[in-house]
């Protein structure tokens, strides 16, 4: 039984750097991954493509054929797709067993409205694909009370919408000290808490809503999120080992990976240890790393690295003897062993 991410998100929020680190993390501990392009506008994918919707159709061709715009475009194109799915079901088939990763556009409508997309993948999860969303949100909308609000609308609506496991996901936590200080602690954000203690900063962010209208609209929308109780956040940076080794835990927890994976008995110790738990992240911790200690937290991570370099400079030497002290016949058969084999052969005459 293979399993998928469907990865989502508005533009900017990192859809692509997280295809290619998550590709590259989980080749690190040992899995099978392959990453399936649906975007018709990337035309320069920064990860290896197993998969690219742009040989079946190009965002430049309909625009080119049909004298539509960007975002009409990316709809016929996905229109396209539907019609065609056998294509992209005998590239799947062709995968085999790997773990893939879908690389979405960035037209929210896609995944709020249009239903092609949603179609798309209730076909692909015929083919016995265990689906889980993760719908990637810019960590900036929290600095601003009305973006948090609007995303927490979207990712509902996506929600709602494609009816999937799903996990929403708050990207570049680690520029968050970047930007002002938040009224309100991270959990306060990632676990949706009583929202009601947004509404002053709200206000405070634009006179204009300060006017009752705008008032018992913003009331009401919040009792709409809270009412639901579906909406909570995990958060990344994706540079980071740790982070990403937390993020994928609770992939695999909700996609139900964690429970029976298609490698069985087969898996690495990696696997099994992030599937078991290790480096579980309390959003409090999130909070010390990246806001409250980050200085403090990359000062300790240098050193870390500096004595991980030591040690394996000692254990080459170790090893391969100190450069230092070869002689010089020695040093010149290393040297010469080093070199490439041009393939031309000297004969001298005697």
């Amino acid at each position: 039984m293979p399993f998928a991410q469907l990865v989502i998100g508005p533009p900017g929020a990192g859809k692509s750097t997280y295809c290619n680190g998550m590709h590259q993390f989980l080749g690190a501990i040992g899995r099978k991954c392959s990453i399936v392009n649906l975007d018709p506008a990337n035309d320069k994918t920064s990860y290896p493509c197993a998969l690219d919707v742009r040989d079946l159709v190009t965002l430049e061709e309909i625009m080119e054929e049909d004298h539509l715009g960007p975002n009409g475009a990316t709809l016929y194109a996905l229109e396209e797709l539907e019609e065609n799915y056998s294509w992209l079901e005998g590239g799947l088939k062709e995968l085999g067993e790997d773990y893939v990763i879908f690389d979405c556009p960035g037209q929210v409508e896609l995944f709020t409205h249009h239903s092609s997309l949603r179609n798309i993948f209730f076909q692909i999860q015929k083919l016995g694909y265990r689906l889980i969303v993760i719908h990637l949100i810019d960590s900036y909308t929290l600095t601003l009370p009305s973006m948090y609000i609007s995303a927490l609308l979207l990712s509902l609506r996506a929600m709602l919408q494609l009816d999937l496991p799903h996990l929403n996901v708050l990207t570049k936590i680690d520029n968050l000290s970047n930007y002002n200080d938040l009224p309100f602690n991270l959990d306060f954000y990632t676990e949706v808490q009583d929202l009601s203690y947004l509404l002053p900063h709200l206000e405070a962010e634009n006179s204009r809503l300060t006017n009752s209208k705008f008032g018992a609209l913003n009331e009401a929308i919040i009792s709409l999120v809270e009412e639901f109780g579906l909406v909570s956040f995990e958060t990344l940076a994706v540079e980071d080992k740790k982070s990403m080794m937390n993020l994928l835990r609770a992939i695999d927890r909700a996609s139900g990976y964690a429970f029976g994976p298609a490698e069985g008995a087969n898996d690495s110790v990696w696997q099994v240890a992030v599937r078991e738990g290790m480096g579980v992240t309390d959003v409090r911790d999130v909070q010390e790393r990246w806001l409250d200690a980050k200085d403090e937290y990359d000062d300790m991570e240098r050193e870390e690295l500096k004595e991980e370099a030591r040690m394996r400079e000692e254990a080459h030497k170790a090893v391969n003897g100190d450069p230092d002290e070869m002689d010089e016949d020695e040093e010149l058969a290393n040297w010469k062993s080093s070199m490439p084999d041009s393939g031309i052969k000297v004969r001298r005459k005697e």
